[in-house]
């Protein structure tokens, strides 16, 4: 019969504790080592850190930041040529510059460099070249979609950035071809933001980007960058009385790319909402003699036959008087606000519309006649076509 011993105890007792000491500090040594060897690597990587945000530092400072922006998009940017059929057969009639928008061979350029075309080329940074379609156009924001055939393997888009994020003082690259001189960039800063511009279908561009990068004839429809190299406008005009560059150039924002290029490509076209007012900023004159509590709104001259505006109720004016060296109609709505947004002036309504609304949606404006506050609810409709 087996028999227990119960003075062996704590013989295995104490080699069990041995043994647990012995495998505990074997733990707390492994772990102690593996501690010190991630402390030594997280060190060597802080340290090779701080070696490329210093190496980042001093190329920044040599131009490395233009060069890497230029690295990112020089494959995605093309040159448009614009060729008509002359007394020769097809001749070049207008140049400019664009860029790859997707997979699909899609291009986006503006409008002006591609309009009468009967025939246009792209030709990428390799030299080739290609017969585009033009598959969409907007001649109130200035942009066109052309299409190439070719293997997407081939193509490089873009990446559209929120033109709303830029601020006054931020480096902006401007890439095109100046005079022909393809893939050239240029370096500047944004001068100002929510600029307006003339377009050729009458109606101005609202929200536009000012810069004092170069844009010349030829840059036309090439990308704005920023300092990440993501596209946040499309290079459209500059002002000058040369024809030249003089400091002050213009983008089309990159928002209004996307609310427009998407619709170009599916439809051919873009619905631009339509309120139907014509009306002028208010002055100090104006709310003088109005007897207005202030110099802001938009005073309605008159509103378009059968418009939204008119259909809902909205009022132009009455009389005329001279203000300010000038014949204005007085009398009329003043339109102070959209949808609970303060418009101080013709721009601030125009940009609401533009960049927040769709032709078919009801908007509410914020209206006094003769000194008392209204409401006003407006369908709106689609802005005529441009006439040619």
């Amino acid at each position: 019969m087996n028999t227990y011993n119960g003075s062996r105890l704590p013989l295995y007792v104490s080699a069990a504790a041995l043994i647990a000491m012995i495998v505990t500090s074997t733990i707390i040594t492994n772990m102690y080592l593996q501690v010190q060897t991630r402390i030594v690597d997280l060190q060597s990587r802080v340290e090779s850190l701080q070696s490329q945000l210093q190496s980042l530092s001093r190329e920044g400072e040599n131009g490395s930041e233009a060069h890497q922006v230029f690295l990112l998009i020089q494959e995605s940017v093309v040159q448009v040529l614009n060729k008509k059929v002359g007394v020769k057969g097809l001749e070049p009639y207008a140049s400019g510059s664009g860029f790859v928008y997707n997979k699909e061979g899609h291009i986006i350029t503006n409008n002006h460099v591609v309009d009468k075309a009967d025939v246009i080329e792209v030709t990428f940074l390799d030299g080739s070249t290609f017969r585009a379609t033009l598959i969409g156009a907007d001649p109130y924001s200035d942009l066109a979609i052309l299409k190439v055939d070719i293997a997407p393997d081939r193509l490089k888009p873009v990446i559209l950035g929120d033109s709303s994020k830029l601020l006054v003082g931020e480096t902006i690259y401007a890439v095109g071809a100046p005079f022909g001189l393809s893939w050239s960039l240029t370096k500047g800063i944004v001068s100002q933001i929510g600029r307006t511009l003339p377009s050729a279908g009458g109606y101005p561009i609202v929200g536009v980007i000012q810069v004092d990068a170069a844009i010349n004839p030829g840059n036309s429809g090439g990308p704005l960058l920023n300092s990440v190299g993501m596209v946040v406008g499309v290079n459209t005009a500059i002002q000058t009385e040369t024809g030249v560059f003089s400091g002050v150039g213009f983008a089309i924002p990159s928002n209004l790319v996307k609310r427009v290029s998407s619709s170009l490509i599916s439809t051919g076209h873009y619905d631009h909402p339509w309120l139907g007012v014509i009306g002028t900023d208010v002055t100090p004159s104006i709310a003088e003699i109005m007897n207005l509590k202030e110099a802001k709104g938009v005073l309605v001259i008159s509103t378009v036959k059968d418009s939204p505006a008119e259909k809902a109720g909205v009022r132009g004016g009455e009389r005329t008087e001279i203000i300010e060296g000038r014949n204005v109609t007085i009398g009329g709505d003043v339109i102070i606000g959209v949808n609970e947004q303060p418009v101080r002036k013709f721009e601030d309504l125009s940009f609401f519309l533009e960049y927040n609304c769709r032709p078919g949606e009801k908007i509410r404006l914020n209206i006094i006649r003769n000194g008392t506050l209204i409401v006003l609810e407006v369908n709106l409709g689609v802005r005529p076509p441009p006439s040619r």
